[in-house]
């Protein structure tokens, strides 16, 4: 594949990211219309229920977008939803070649944009920059294919591997660059996730504090109902909203915290918590696609162990706090060094004084049955 096209895919998937954290339960795509080796149209879908990227970018080319070639990041829709099929707007438009990152993963879509493409006599290249595509889309996939959230675990540790002191203690354990990093996260995920533990230490907001930025779905995990009713949580003002998820009966409570503002969820109970795969299952019913996990020790452990974790951002801060402290997962873990749980696709960076670490968790052979 030419210089050409790889710079012009990598401009659909600028495009694209855009709109990452703000399209679900759709995808985030861009699209970019070249003729002739210049950009005539660019575009990218900003609102699910709003025209999509090949729209925006066929609409700013105008009549230049006749013999030209679309850049597209996925599959063009070939259904009526909420808008009309974006194969069907190219093929009006008389473009003479559409390039496609990768396949849609949705049923509804998968193969069938490309065959109305190339039916219609259009021209359809599959799979440039496919890797990139995907990584983009990793949530929307996750949730297309098994309508769970995908969940990145957040998490701050010292070198010694403490994310608080023995008294409990943890501010701040990184710079204000991992922690501005951390914000910009939380305004391109669906949710975000503690557990009451964390809201009744902290007492935090569980908002996105940059600029532009949106704040996530906020989903506190209180099996008993123990947050208390004056938590900053519950004043928080936001078009987000707050979720308790519990297994508790108390009616009374439910009602305090409803009159609160926050919506209370009730999930199946496993052991006398709540069963983080049943509320994966409604929170994914409801169009959630990604979740910030982000505390505290027990939630971790209880999702960890669940294998409802997809990936982990770490961030490595370099102090030592010695002594006992507390670490990033309570309860039960690996007796054996072979039974741990190993990251692939391991990527290292450095983020002011920090570093952060990323990677996959995959289940260890020995448990793989």
């Amino acid at each position: 594949m030419s210089d050409l096209h790889l710079k012009m895919m990598r401009l659909a998937l600028a495009e694209a990211r855009k709109g990452v954290g703000k399209t679900a339960p759709n995808p985030a795509v861009g699209c970019v219309i070249v003729r002739d080796g210049e950009v005539v149209g660019r575009g990218w879908h900003k609102k699910a229920g709003t025209p999509h990227a090949e729209v925006h970018a066929l609409a700013a080319a105008g009549a230049k977008a006749a013999g030209a070639d679309a850049y597209v990041t996925l599959e063009p829709c070939s259904h009526f939803g909420k808008t009309p099929p974006c194969a069907k707007a190219l093929i009006e438009a008389k473009v003479a070649r559409v390039f496609v990152a990768m396949v849609d993963p949705n049923p509804r879509v998968s193969g069938r944009g490309i065959e109305m493409l190339r039916e219609a006599g259009i021209a359809v290249e599959v799979g440039l920059l496919a890797e990139e595509s995907r990584e983009l889309n990793l949530p929307f996939i996750k949730w297309i294919q098994t309508r769970l959230p995908f969940v990145v675990l957040k998490s701050a540790l010292t070198l010694d591997g403490k994310s608080a002191t023995v008294s409990g203690d943890s501010k701040w354990v990184t710079g204000d660059r991992a922690r501005r990093e951390v914000h910009r996260l939380r305004g391109r995920l669906d949710a975000i996730m503690v557990g009451v533990g964390t809201v009744v230490k902290d007492d935090p907001l569980l908002t996105c504090r940059v600029p532009g930025g949106k704040d996530p779905l906020r989903v506190i995990v209180d099996s008993t109902l123990r947050i208390p009713l004056h938590a900053a949580i519950l004043d928080v003002q936001s078009k987000a909203g707050t979720v308790i998820a519990t297994c508790s009966a108390d009616q009374a409570k439910m009602e305090a915290l409803r009159a609160r503002g926050a919506e209370v969820l009730s999930c199946r109970e496993t052991d006398g918590r709540v069963d983080l795969t049943d509320l994966f299952a409604q929170l994914g019913a409801r169009g959630v696609q990604s979740m910030l996990l982000e505390g505290g020790s027990h939630l971790a452990g209880a999702t960890l162990r669940a294998g409802l974790i997809d990936k982990c951002m770490i961030f490595l801060a370099p102090k030592l706090v010695g002594g006992a402290g507390m670490g990033l997962f309570a309860g039960e873990g690996a007796f054996l060094m072979a039974d741990a749980i190993a990251l692939e696709e391991v990527r290292v960076k450095r983020v002011g004084v920090d570093l952060l670490v990323e990677g996959i968790p995959v289940k260890p052979k020995s448990q793989n049955h």
